[in-house]
């Protein structure tokens, strides 16, 4: 059993926050709007903190997933001083390669140790608690930190230095927007030539087309329903540190850059809280 703090109770820390409870952990959890804080603990059990400092109080590993690199950049301000030298924060942020640097420097100049460990599975894979984990740091810190995030993870995998966890996770990203690209045009066409999409992913499913997103997201494409998971808005903010990173590196992503535009055509039509799979709505509308 570990003393552990959960900053952020969104979609995502509060399901990873109740799984570290499951697994016998001593937990105490923070939230900006204390009210979610209150009904995580009504629902769990254990303790919040009014302020990030009084939750990461004397705790042996602080978890935190927050929204973008200003909100981790102001926990990390918060948290820092008031943890104990020698204790591990694990940011589960998806944030940009070049704040988990500086954050780890941070940290690591404070006594504090730091991995940067983004997430992949969405609201699902946090309640059933089997997410991919790419993790970025130290490898002695790394091996202390893994049977923790082990309690919500199916794959923990440690990728290289500080910053690599997100670098990863960025590759992630560009993956899944190909993938439903393709999975929306796939059924926008059978649509339009007049197949019975449900035979059609039955069938294809079974062969070379067939992916994660087919088995999970083809029968709500096909039926107009796009609540389920990832939001289009965190993807517009995932594939733009994305972009952003392509621009310093050189590489050239030219499918991510224009599915990138797809997903702004999917907010212009209000559906910047539909999952990523609505994608076929835009092609239903464009």
């Amino acid at each position: 059993m570990a003393k552990v703090a959960f900053l952020g109770l969104g979609v995502m820390g509060g399901p990873m926050a109740g799984h570290l409870v499951a697994a016998g952990h001593q937990v105490t959890v923070y939230n900006r709007t204390t009210a979610k804080a209150e009904a995580w603990v009504a629902a769990h059990g254990h303790a919040f903190g009014e302020t990030p400092e009084k939750a990461v109080a004397g705790a042996e590993f602080v978890m935190t997933c927050v929204g973008n690199d200003d909100d981790l950049r102001a926990i990390c301000a918060a948290a820092f001083p008031a943890m104990a030298r020698g204790a591990t924060f694990v940011d589960h942020t998806t944030v940009s390669a070049k704040i988990s640097r500086e954050m780890a420097a941070l940290a690591e100049s404070m006594g504090l140790n730091y991995i940067d460990a983004p997430v992949s599975g969405g609201q699902a894979g946090a309640v059933n608690g089997v997410l991919s984990i790419m993790c970025g740091g130290r490898p002695e810190v790394f091996e202390a930190a893994a049977p923790i995030m082990a309690a919500y993870g199916r794959i923990c995998k440690l990728l290289g230095p500080a910053g690599a966890g997100q670098l990863a996770k960025m590759c992630n990203q560009i993956a899944i927007a190909g993938v439903v690209q393709g999975l929306a045009e796939s059924l926008h066409f059978a649509k339009s030539a007049g197949l019975d999409g449900a035979a059609l992913v039955e069938v294809i499913s079974q062969g070379a087309a067939g992916s994660w997103q087919m088995g999970n997201r083809a029968a709500t494409m096909l039926a107009g329903e796009y609540d389920f998971g990832f939001a289009v808005d965190w993807m517009r903010k995932d594939l733009g540190i994305v972009l952003d990173a392509a621009e310093e590196t050189g590489a050239s992503l030219p499918l991510t850059a224009l599915v990138d535009q797809f997903y702004k055509d999917v907010q212009k039509l209000g559906g910047g809280r539909w999952d990523t799979s609505s994608l076929l709505a835009r092609l239903e509308k464009f």
